[in-house]
């Protein structure tokens, strides 16, 4: 018999998707943390890029690594806390 009420979707059955292997998910966690690192890294650059002078230039340079810095500092508290 229907089992389904009115108005509800039919089941369809899925078909399974195979499992990943080992090397095939290393290979896309590589991949996603290098497509992130320069992504992070072509953001970094374009702000500088966009810096009208050298002065202003090397001043940007200093607002990230000192952000960076900061966010390594505050998460590195967070692990120590954490474990």
């Amino acid at each position: 018999m229907n089992a389904r009420r009115p108005g509800q979707w039919p089941t369809v059955p899925r078909a399974e998707l195979p499992e990943p292997d080992d090397q095939g998910a290393r290979h896309r966690l590589l991949v996603a943390e290098q497509a992130r690192f320069h992504v992070t890294l072509g953001a970094i650059r374009a702000d500088l890029e966009a810096q009208p002078s050298e002065m202003c230039l090397r001043s940007a340079a200093r607002r990230w690594q000192q952000a960076i810095t900061q966010l390594a500092d505050e998460l590195g508290q967070q692990l120590k806390n954490a474990g």
